[in-house]
């Protein structure tokens, strides 16, 4: 028996799938935080994203996990993604592991919220 753990093998994309994925974080940058008025993809919410068999997948948090938005935040994500016609399907999986916090927001993200008045 061996003492290592068999790692998953990595994923190669081609330029297309690559391209794919950058077209559906862009239009993720359209799926705003009611609350705070500010993208979930500069917030840092979206923890991953992958489409299989047209499905985009994606991995996603909230600001706080008794947020009562989801439907709303999830409506916004399937407007931007399936109804535009990037995919055929969503399914998003809202997790909380590891937790969100202030680290995770890009740098756009932290002038959008300078912008607003807040302290980041």
């Amino acid at each position: 028996m061996s003492d290592t753990t068999e790692q998953p093998a990595e994923v190669q994309l081609t330029p297309e799938e690559i391209e794919h994925l950058e077209n559906l974080e862009e239009a993720m940058r359209d799926v705003v935080d009611p609350e705070l008025g500010i993208n979930v993809v500069d917030l840092g919410l979206v923890y991953g994203l992958k489409v299989e068999d047209q499905i985009a997948k994606i991995d996603m948090t909230l600001t706080s996990p008794a947020c009562p938005l989801t439907d709303v935040i999830e409506d916004q994500a399937r407007n931007a993604l399936v109804r535009s016609g990037l995919v055929e399907d969503l399914q998003i999986n809202w997790v909380w592991m590891p937790p969100w916090g202030p680290d995770k927001i890009t740098e756009d993200g932290r002038d959008q919220l300078r912008a607003l008045g807040f302290t980041v």
